[in-house]
Protein backbone atom coordinates (compact mmCIF):
# COMPACT_ATOMS: atom_id res chain seq x y z
CA UNK A 1 0.00 0.00 0.00
CA UNK A 2 1.46 3.49 -1.04
CA UNK A 3 0.53 6.93 0.27
CA UNK A 4 -1.69 7.51 -2.24
CA UNK A 5 -4.12 4.98 -1.39
CA UNK A 6 -4.49 6.57 2.53
CA UNK A 7 -6.22 9.05 0.57
CA UNK A 8 -8.80 7.54 -0.81
CA UNK A 9 -11.63 6.52 0.56
CA UNK A 10 -13.62 3.10 0.75
CA UNK A 11 -16.37 2.38 -1.07
CA UNK A 12 -19.42 3.14 0.88
CA UNK A 13 -20.64 -0.40 2.72
CA UNK A 14 -24.58 0.25 2.54
CA UNK A 15 -26.86 -1.23 -0.11
CA UNK A 16 -27.98 2.45 -1.56
CA UNK A 17 -28.00 5.06 -4.39
CA UNK A 18 -24.61 6.13 -2.84
CA UNK A 19 -22.14 2.85 -4.18
CA UNK A 20 -20.91 4.47 -7.15
CA UNK A 21 -20.67 7.94 -5.75
CA UNK A 22 -17.68 8.80 -3.45
CA UNK A 23 -17.89 10.59 0.08
CA UNK A 24 -17.26 14.55 -0.08
CA UNK A 25 -13.77 15.98 1.33
CA UNK A 26 -14.57 16.80 5.01
CA UNK A 27 -13.32 19.96 6.36
CA UNK A 28 -11.16 19.64 9.05
CA UNK A 29 -10.23 23.09 9.97
CA UNK A 30 -12.64 26.32 9.07
CA UNK A 31 -10.10 28.71 7.56
CA UNK A 32 -9.61 31.85 9.67
CA UNK A 33 -11.86 35.02 9.15
CA UNK A 34 -11.76 37.33 11.59
CA UNK A 35 -15.64 38.85 11.44
CA UNK A 36 -15.82 35.06 12.50
CA UNK A 37 -14.38 35.75 15.97
CA UNK A 38 -17.05 36.98 18.58
CA UNK A 39 -14.76 39.93 19.89
CA UNK A 40 -14.71 40.69 23.69
CA UNK A 41 -15.96 43.57 25.58
CA UNK A 42 -12.61 45.67 25.25
CA UNK A 43 -12.75 49.18 24.80
CA UNK A 44 -9.99 50.59 22.93
CA UNK A 45 -7.71 53.34 24.57
CA UNK A 46 -5.06 55.60 22.67
CA UNK A 47 -2.44 55.76 25.23
CA UNK A 48 1.08 54.56 24.14
CA UNK A 49 4.15 53.91 26.00
CA UNK A 50 7.08 52.55 24.29
CA UNK A 51 4.91 52.12 20.74
CA UNK A 52 2.73 49.71 22.81
CA UNK A 53 -1.11 49.97 22.51
CA UNK A 54 -3.04 48.96 25.37
CA UNK A 55 -6.78 47.73 25.36
CA UNK A 56 -8.96 47.85 28.78
CA UNK A 57 -11.60 45.22 29.40
CA UNK A 58 -14.70 46.76 29.93
CA UNK A 59 -17.72 44.44 31.16
CA UNK A 60 -21.42 45.39 30.79
CA UNK A 61 -22.27 46.52 34.45
CA UNK A 62 -25.95 46.67 34.59
CA UNK A 63 -27.25 49.63 36.45
CA UNK A 64 -28.61 49.73 40.02
CA UNK A 65 -32.50 49.48 40.53
CA UNK A 66 -34.00 53.25 41.08
CA UNK A 67 -36.61 53.28 43.15
CA UNK A 68 -39.88 55.08 42.48
CA UNK A 69 -40.26 58.57 43.16
CA UNK A 70 -43.53 58.19 45.11
CA UNK A 71 -41.71 55.24 47.08
CA UNK A 72 -39.26 57.59 48.00
CA UNK A 73 -41.93 60.30 49.25
CA UNK A 74 -43.53 57.65 51.62
CA UNK A 75 -40.62 56.12 53.01
CA UNK A 76 -39.44 59.98 54.00
CA UNK A 77 -42.94 61.27 55.14
CA UNK A 78 -43.09 57.95 56.96
CA UNK A 79 -39.75 58.91 58.63
CA UNK A 80 -40.04 62.89 58.88
CA UNK A 81 -43.53 61.34 61.13
CA UNK A 82 -42.01 59.25 63.14
CA UNK A 83 -38.70 61.88 63.94
CA UNK A 84 -41.60 64.56 64.54
CA UNK A 85 -43.64 62.60 67.44
CA UNK A 86 -39.53 62.24 69.02
CA UNK A 87 -39.19 65.56 69.27
CA UNK A 88 -42.62 66.22 70.44
CA UNK A 89 -42.02 63.44 73.36
CA UNK A 90 -38.94 66.15 74.30
CA UNK A 91 -41.06 68.91 74.40
CA UNK A 92 -39.99 70.26 71.03
CA UNK A 93 -43.20 70.99 68.75
CA UNK A 94 -41.80 71.32 64.75
CA UNK A 95 -44.93 71.85 62.81
CA UNK A 96 -43.67 74.99 60.45
CA UNK A 97 -39.88 73.64 60.58
CA UNK A 98 -38.46 73.44 57.19
CA UNK A 99 -36.39 70.32 56.70
CA UNK A 100 -32.42 70.82 55.84
CA UNK A 101 -32.27 74.30 57.23
CA UNK A 102 -31.89 75.68 60.76
CA UNK A 103 -34.94 76.60 62.08
CA UNK A 104 -35.17 79.28 65.06
CA UNK A 105 -37.29 78.77 67.69
CA UNK A 106 -38.67 79.58 71.52
CA UNK A 107 -36.72 76.80 73.96
CA UNK A 108 -39.18 74.63 75.18
CA UNK A 109 -37.11 74.73 78.57
CA UNK A 110 -36.53 78.50 79.59
CA UNK A 111 -39.26 79.82 77.01
CA UNK A 112 -37.12 82.34 75.90
CA UNK A 113 -36.60 84.03 79.38
CA UNK A 114 -38.45 87.37 80.22
CA UNK A 115 -37.78 88.38 76.58
CA UNK A 116 -39.28 85.29 75.04
CA UNK A 117 -35.76 84.95 72.96
CA UNK A 118 -35.51 82.83 69.83
CA UNK A 119 -32.16 81.57 71.23
CA UNK A 120 -32.91 77.65 69.80
CA UNK A 121 -31.53 76.27 66.99
CA UNK A 122 -33.59 73.16 65.74
CA UNK A 123 -31.97 71.45 62.41
CA UNK A 124 -33.42 68.51 60.67
CA UNK A 125 -31.36 66.75 57.99
CA UNK A 126 -32.56 66.96 54.60
CA UNK A 127 -33.03 63.01 54.99
CA UNK A 128 -35.49 63.56 57.31
CA UNK A 129 -33.12 61.11 59.63
CA UNK A 130 -32.13 62.82 62.45
CA UNK A 131 -33.10 66.07 64.63
CA UNK A 132 -30.20 68.01 66.67
CA UNK A 133 -31.27 71.32 68.87
CA UNK A 134 -29.40 73.64 71.16
CA UNK A 135 -30.11 76.50 72.91
CA UNK A 136 -27.88 79.76 72.62
CA UNK A 137 -29.16 81.34 75.62
CA UNK A 138 -26.26 81.70 78.36
CA UNK A 139 -28.70 80.45 81.13
CA UNK A 140 -30.08 77.28 79.64
CA UNK A 141 -27.71 75.44 76.69
CA UNK A 142 -29.95 72.84 76.34
CA UNK A 143 -28.82 70.40 73.62
CA UNK A 144 -29.57 67.15 72.24
CA UNK A 145 -30.24 64.91 69.02
CA UNK A 146 -32.89 62.09 68.30
CA UNK A 147 -33.21 59.99 64.83
CA UNK A 148 -35.95 58.48 63.65
CA UNK A 149 -34.54 55.05 63.44
CA UNK A 150 -32.15 54.39 66.34
CA UNK A 151 -30.52 51.78 64.23
CA UNK A 152 -30.56 53.67 61.03
CA UNK A 153 -27.76 55.83 59.79
CA UNK A 154 -28.13 59.50 58.35
CA UNK A 155 -27.12 60.14 55.17
CA UNK A 156 -26.09 63.51 56.24
CA UNK A 157 -23.44 62.90 58.30
CA UNK A 158 -22.77 62.72 61.94
CA UNK A 159 -24.25 65.46 64.25
CA UNK A 160 -20.90 66.82 65.47
CA UNK A 161 -19.74 66.70 61.60
CA UNK A 162 -22.85 69.15 60.57
CA UNK A 163 -20.56 72.42 60.55
CA UNK A 164 -18.09 70.86 58.92
CA UNK A 165 -20.00 70.55 55.56
CA UNK A 166 -21.09 73.92 55.68
CA UNK A 167 -20.00 76.58 53.53
CA UNK A 168 -18.48 80.46 55.30
CA UNK A 169 -20.90 82.71 53.52
CA UNK A 170 -19.20 86.30 52.20
CA UNK A 171 -20.63 89.32 53.39
CA UNK A 172 -20.90 93.20 53.15
CA UNK A 173 -22.45 95.98 54.60
CA UNK A 174 -23.95 96.40 51.54
CA UNK A 175 -25.46 92.65 51.25
CA UNK A 176 -26.59 92.46 54.44
CA UNK A 177 -28.41 96.27 54.61
CA UNK A 178 -26.35 97.82 57.24
CA UNK A 179 -26.53 101.48 58.15
CA UNK A 180 -25.21 104.34 60.22
CA UNK A 181 -26.37 104.73 63.52
CA UNK A 182 -29.49 107.16 64.12
CA UNK A 183 -29.62 110.04 66.37
CA UNK A 184 -31.26 107.61 68.84
CA UNK A 185 -29.62 104.59 68.80
CA UNK A 186 -26.30 107.02 69.71
CA UNK A 187 -27.95 108.37 72.24
CA UNK A 188 -28.96 104.88 73.69
CA UNK A 189 -24.91 104.55 73.80
CA UNK A 190 -24.42 107.87 75.27
CA UNK A 191 -26.05 106.67 78.20
CA UNK A 192 -24.14 103.83 78.72
CA UNK A 193 -21.04 105.81 78.37
CA UNK A 194 -20.08 104.84 75.04
CA UNK A 195 -18.90 108.12 72.94
CA UNK A 196 -19.27 108.18 69.36
CA UNK A 197 -15.86 107.63 68.50
CA UNK A 198 -15.55 104.28 70.25
CA UNK A 199 -18.81 103.45 68.10
CA UNK A 200 -17.10 104.45 64.58
CA UNK A 201 -13.64 103.16 65.25
CA UNK A 202 -15.48 99.45 65.98
CA UNK A 203 -17.61 99.65 63.21
CA UNK A 204 -20.75 99.62 64.78
CA UNK A 205 -24.14 100.28 63.00
CA UNK A 206 -27.23 99.79 62.39
CA UNK A 207 -30.21 97.34 60.42
CA UNK A 208 -33.71 97.87 59.41
CA UNK A 209 -35.69 94.70 58.69
CA UNK A 210 -39.65 94.56 59.14
CA UNK A 211 -39.55 98.50 60.26
CA UNK A 212 -37.51 97.01 63.67
CA UNK A 213 -34.10 98.89 64.19
CA UNK A 214 -31.62 96.37 65.33
CA UNK A 215 -28.01 97.42 66.63
CA UNK A 216 -25.48 95.58 64.16
CA UNK A 217 -21.86 94.56 65.91
CA UNK A 218 -19.73 93.96 62.76
CA UNK A 219 -16.71 91.54 63.30
CA UNK A 220 -13.57 91.90 60.83
CA UNK A 221 -10.41 90.40 60.48
CA UNK A 222 -7.60 92.35 58.48
CA UNK A 223 -10.71 95.15 58.06
CA UNK A 224 -12.57 92.45 55.97
CA UNK A 225 -16.01 92.34 57.18
CA UNK A 226 -16.26 88.42 58.30
CA UNK A 227 -19.70 88.15 60.33
CA UNK A 228 -22.16 90.73 61.93
CA UNK A 229 -24.66 90.15 65.60
CA UNK A 230 -27.50 92.04 66.01
CA UNK A 231 -29.52 93.02 69.15
CA UNK A 232 -32.73 94.65 69.18
CA UNK A 233 -34.97 96.74 71.63
CA UNK A 234 -36.00 93.83 73.67
CA UNK A 235 -31.93 92.45 73.71
CA UNK A 236 -32.70 89.71 71.90
CA UNK A 237 -29.63 88.80 69.79
CA UNK A 238 -28.64 87.08 66.15
CA UNK A 239 -25.95 86.65 63.82
CA UNK A 240 -25.78 86.28 60.53
CA UNK A 241 -25.83 81.97 59.16
CA UNK A 242 -23.34 80.82 57.59
CA UNK A 243 -20.61 83.09 58.83
CA UNK A 244 -16.89 82.13 60.20
CA UNK A 245 -17.12 82.37 63.89
CA UNK A 246 -14.46 84.95 65.38
CA UNK A 247 -14.17 87.32 68.59
CA UNK A 248 -15.57 90.57 68.49
CA UNK A 249 -12.83 93.47 68.21
CA UNK A 250 -9.98 90.63 66.46
CA UNK A 251 -7.84 93.84 65.11
CA UNK A 252 -7.05 95.32 68.49
CA UNK A 253 -5.31 92.44 69.78
CA UNK A 254 -2.63 92.20 66.84
CA UNK A 255 0.80 91.55 68.06
CA UNK A 256 -0.94 92.25 72.18
CA UNK A 257 1.43 91.23 74.94
CA UNK A 258 -1.30 91.52 77.10
CA UNK A 259 -5.56 90.53 75.75
CA UNK A 260 -8.19 91.52 77.76
CA UNK A 261 -11.45 88.93 76.86
CA UNK A 262 -15.17 90.14 77.62
CA UNK A 263 -17.92 88.67 77.47
CA UNK A 264 -20.37 91.10 75.49
CA UNK A 265 -19.57 93.65 73.06
CA UNK A 266 -21.03 96.31 75.07
CA UNK A 267 -18.30 95.58 77.30
CA UNK A 268 -15.38 95.54 75.02
CA UNK A 269 -16.78 99.04 73.86
CA UNK A 270 -17.13 100.01 77.81
CA UNK A 271 -13.02 98.85 77.68
CA UNK A 272 -12.00 101.09 75.11
CA UNK A 273 -13.64 104.28 76.84
CA UNK A 274 -11.81 102.93 79.58
CA UNK A 275 -8.19 102.79 77.80
CA UNK A 276 -8.08 99.54 76.92
CA UNK A 277 -7.96 99.05 73.23
CA UNK A 278 -6.60 95.47 73.67
CA UNK A 279 -9.71 93.65 74.06
CA UNK A 280 -11.99 91.13 72.75
CA UNK A 281 -15.10 89.70 73.01
CA UNK A 282 -16.47 86.40 73.03
CA UNK A 283 -19.43 85.88 69.98
CA UNK A 284 -21.81 83.37 71.32
CA UNK A 285 -21.98 84.39 75.32
CA UNK A 286 -21.75 82.10 77.77
CA UNK A 287 -22.61 79.00 78.84
CA UNK A 288 -24.96 77.74 81.66
CA UNK A 289 -22.52 75.45 83.38
CA UNK A 290 -18.92 74.30 83.07
CA UNK A 291 -18.70 71.15 80.89
CA UNK A 292 -17.24 68.14 82.71
CA UNK A 293 -14.27 67.43 80.47
CA UNK A 294 -13.02 69.80 77.20
CA UNK A 295 -13.85 67.87 73.98
CA UNK A 296 -11.45 67.58 71.21
CA UNK A 297 -10.41 70.13 68.74
CA UNK A 298 -12.65 68.87 65.69
CA UNK A 299 -15.85 68.49 68.53
CA UNK A 300 -15.22 71.39 70.11
CA UNK A 301 -17.98 73.73 67.77
CA UNK A 302 -19.20 75.99 71.29
CA UNK A 303 -15.46 77.73 70.98
CA UNK A 304 -15.06 76.89 68.02
CA UNK A 305 -14.31 81.00 68.18
CA UNK A 306 -10.85 80.40 69.75
CA UNK A 307 -9.61 78.10 67.84
CA UNK A 308 -10.08 80.04 64.67
CA UNK A 309 -8.07 83.11 66.44
CA UNK A 310 -5.69 80.90 67.99
CA UNK A 311 -2.67 82.95 66.19
CA UNK A 312 -3.75 85.94 68.21
CA UNK A 313 -3.32 84.43 71.81
CA UNK A 314 0.08 83.02 71.02
CA UNK A 315 2.03 85.68 71.70
CA UNK A 316 0.21 86.44 74.11
CA UNK A 317 1.97 86.25 77.90
CA UNK A 318 -1.06 87.34 80.00
CA UNK A 319 -4.49 86.70 79.27
CA UNK A 320 -6.88 88.83 81.56
CA UNK A 321 -10.80 87.42 81.58
CA UNK A 322 -13.11 89.64 82.74
CA UNK A 323 -16.33 87.78 82.05
CA UNK A 324 -19.45 88.40 84.05
CA UNK A 325 -20.16 87.88 87.51
CA UNK A 326 -23.18 85.58 87.42
CA UNK A 327 -22.71 81.78 87.26
CA UNK A 328 -22.67 81.40 83.61
CA UNK A 329 -19.70 83.72 83.64
CA UNK A 330 -17.87 82.42 85.70
CA UNK A 331 -18.62 79.21 84.06
CA UNK A 332 -17.12 80.99 80.72
CA UNK A 333 -14.06 81.85 82.74
CA UNK A 334 -13.41 78.09 83.18
CA UNK A 335 -13.69 77.37 79.81
CA UNK A 336 -11.75 80.15 78.65
CA UNK A 337 -9.10 79.04 80.96
CA UNK A 338 -8.90 75.82 79.86
CA UNK A 339 -8.18 76.16 76.75
CA UNK A 340 -6.16 79.03 76.60
CA UNK A 341 -3.77 78.00 79.46
CA UNK A 342 -4.39 78.46 82.98
CA UNK A 343 -1.10 79.41 83.93
CA UNK A 344 -1.01 82.56 81.30
CA UNK A 345 -4.84 84.12 82.80
CA UNK A 346 -5.64 85.94 84.83
CA UNK A 347 -9.06 87.50 86.85
CA UNK A 348 -10.69 90.75 87.65
CA UNK A 349 -12.86 91.10 90.71
CA UNK A 350 -15.62 93.01 90.09
CA UNK A 351 -16.42 96.16 92.93
CA UNK A 352 -19.65 95.78 95.05
CA UNK A 353 -22.37 97.33 94.90
CA UNK A 354 -23.47 96.35 98.09
CA UNK A 355 -22.42 93.98 101.59
CA UNK A 356 -24.26 91.19 98.99
CA UNK A 357 -24.32 92.16 95.33
CA UNK A 358 -21.42 92.69 93.16
CA UNK A 359 -21.65 94.53 89.83
CA UNK A 360 -22.17 92.63 86.76
CA UNK A 361 -19.53 93.18 84.04
CA UNK A 362 -17.30 96.21 82.61
CA UNK A 363 -20.37 98.37 81.46
CA UNK A 364 -22.08 98.42 85.07
CA UNK A 365 -19.11 99.35 86.76
CA UNK A 366 -18.00 101.96 83.79
CA UNK A 367 -21.57 103.53 84.17
CA UNK A 368 -22.16 103.74 88.21
CA UNK A 369 -18.40 104.66 89.06
CA UNK A 370 -16.25 105.59 86.07
CA UNK A 371 -13.66 105.01 83.79
CA UNK A 372 -10.88 104.89 86.15
CA UNK A 373 -12.55 102.01 88.41
CA UNK A 374 -12.85 100.27 85.40
CA UNK A 375 -8.94 100.71 84.85
CA UNK A 376 -8.18 100.08 88.26
CA UNK A 377 -10.01 96.71 88.27
CA UNK A 378 -7.89 95.50 85.13
CA UNK A 379 -4.86 96.78 86.93
CA UNK A 380 -5.95 94.77 89.88
CA UNK A 381 -6.40 91.86 88.08
CA UNK A 382 -5.30 88.47 89.99
CA UNK A 383 -3.69 85.16 89.07
CA UNK A 384 -6.38 82.31 87.90
CA UNK A 385 -6.63 80.24 90.43
CA UNK A 386 -4.24 76.83 89.83
CA UNK A 387 -5.13 73.84 91.89
CA UNK A 388 -2.58 73.32 94.55
CA UNK A 389 -0.72 76.47 94.30
CA UNK A 390 -1.64 79.35 96.99
CA UNK A 391 -0.71 82.93 97.81
CA UNK A 392 0.14 83.75 101.58
CA UNK A 393 -2.84 86.16 100.90
CA UNK A 394 -5.43 83.43 100.75
CA UNK A 395 -5.58 82.78 104.45
CA UNK A 396 -5.79 86.47 105.76
CA UNK A 397 -9.40 86.06 106.21
CA UNK A 398 -8.52 82.61 108.26
CA UNK A 399 -6.25 84.39 110.17
CA UNK A 400 -7.99 87.18 111.01
CA UNK A 401 -10.54 84.95 112.42
CA UNK A 402 -8.54 82.99 114.37
CA UNK A 403 -7.04 86.02 116.20
CA UNK A 404 -10.50 87.72 116.44
CA UNK A 405 -12.73 84.55 117.50
CA UNK A 406 -14.66 85.21 114.78
CA UNK A 407 -15.89 81.32 114.32
CA UNK A 408 -16.29 80.99 118.22
CA UNK A 409 -14.49 77.85 118.23
CA UNK A 410 -11.07 79.02 117.86
CA UNK A 411 -10.00 78.25 120.81
CA UNK A 412 -12.17 74.95 121.20
CA UNK A 413 -15.17 74.15 123.24
CA UNK A 414 -15.46 73.75 126.75
CA UNK A 415 -15.25 69.87 127.85
CA UNK A 416 -17.21 70.50 131.08
CA UNK A 417 -14.15 70.33 133.34
CA UNK A 418 -12.79 73.75 133.85
CA UNK A 419 -9.30 71.70 135.46
CA UNK A 420 -9.13 69.89 131.82
CA UNK A 421 -10.12 72.93 130.28
CA UNK A 422 -6.27 74.03 131.06
CA UNK A 423 -5.17 71.00 129.33
CA UNK A 424 -6.95 70.20 126.20
CA UNK A 425 -10.53 72.09 124.45
CA UNK A 426 -12.44 70.40 121.92
CA UNK A 427 -12.13 72.40 118.46
CA UNK A 428 -14.12 71.09 115.22
CA UNK A 429 -12.51 69.59 112.48
CA UNK A 430 -9.56 67.86 114.78
CA UNK A 431 -9.30 64.71 115.24
CA UNK A 432 -8.86 63.41 119.32
CA UNK A 433 -7.98 59.43 120.23
CA UNK A 434 -8.62 58.64 123.71
CA UNK A 435 -6.54 55.30 125.05
CA UNK A 436 -6.02 53.74 128.33
CA UNK A 437 -5.70 50.22 129.93
CA UNK A 438 -8.75 48.13 129.79
CA UNK A 439 -11.52 48.71 132.05
CA UNK A 440 -9.79 52.46 132.91
CA UNK A 441 -12.93 54.39 132.06
CA UNK A 442 -12.33 55.41 128.61
CA UNK A 443 -15.85 54.35 127.17
CA UNK A 444 -17.67 56.32 130.14
CA UNK A 445 -15.33 59.93 130.20
CA UNK A 446 -16.46 60.01 126.27
CA UNK A 447 -19.79 59.37 127.07
CA UNK A 448 -19.63 61.75 130.03
CA UNK A 449 -18.12 64.34 127.49
CA UNK A 450 -20.24 64.17 125.03
CA UNK A 451 -23.15 64.82 127.50
CA UNK A 452 -21.42 67.90 128.33
CA UNK A 453 -20.81 69.01 124.32
CA UNK A 454 -24.48 68.31 124.39
CA UNK A 455 -25.71 69.99 126.74
CA UNK A 456 -23.52 73.19 126.63
CA UNK A 457 -23.23 73.59 122.48
CA UNK A 458 -26.25 71.62 121.65
CA UNK A 459 -23.91 69.18 119.45
CA UNK A 460 -24.95 66.09 118.09
CA UNK A 461 -23.29 62.86 117.32
CA UNK A 462 -23.26 59.38 116.21
CA UNK A 463 -21.98 56.32 118.30
CA UNK A 464 -20.30 53.32 117.23
CA UNK A 465 -19.53 50.61 119.95
CA UNK A 466 -17.67 47.50 119.79
CA UNK A 467 -18.27 46.63 123.27
CA UNK A 468 -21.27 47.93 124.29
CA UNK A 469 -24.68 46.52 122.72
CA UNK A 470 -26.98 49.64 121.72
CA UNK A 471 -29.79 50.14 124.28
CA UNK A 472 -27.33 49.06 127.50
CA UNK A 473 -25.23 51.87 126.29
CA UNK A 474 -28.05 54.45 125.88
CA UNK A 475 -28.93 53.01 129.18
CA UNK A 476 -25.57 54.07 130.60
CA UNK A 477 -25.98 57.34 129.03
CA UNK A 478 -29.17 58.28 130.40
CA UNK A 479 -28.26 57.05 133.46
CA UNK A 480 -25.41 58.43 134.47
CA UNK A 481 -27.07 62.11 132.89
CA UNK A 482 -29.91 61.76 135.02
CA UNK A 483 -27.64 61.15 138.28
CA UNK A 484 -25.65 64.39 137.15
CA UNK A 485 -28.83 66.36 137.26
CA UNK A 486 -29.80 65.54 140.39
CA UNK A 487 -26.63 66.23 142.23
Amino acid sequence: MNSKSLLKYPPCPCPCACISTSYPSPKLFKPYSPSSIKKPNFLQISLTKRSFTYAAYSPKIPRPVQLDNQEIDSLESARFHLLKTKLEDEGIKCDSCRIGVYNRLICPQCEGGDSLERSFSLYITPDADLAMWQCFRGKCGWRGHVRAFDSGKSTYSKPDEIDKIKRIKVITEESIGLQPLCKELLAYFAERMISAETLRRNGVMQKTEHEQVAIAFTYRRDGVLVSCKYRDILKRFWQERDTERILYGLDDIKQASDIIIVEGEMDKLSMEEAGFRNCVSVPDGAPAKVSKETPPLEKDTKYQYLWNCKEYFDKASRIIIATDADGPGQALAEELARRLGRERCWRVKWPKKTETETYKDANEVLMYLGPHALREVIDQAELYPIRGLFKFSDFFNDIDNYYHHSLGYEQGASTGWMDLDKLYKIVPGELTIVTGVPNSGKSEWIDALLCNLNEREGWKFALCSMENKIYENLLIILFSYELRKQS
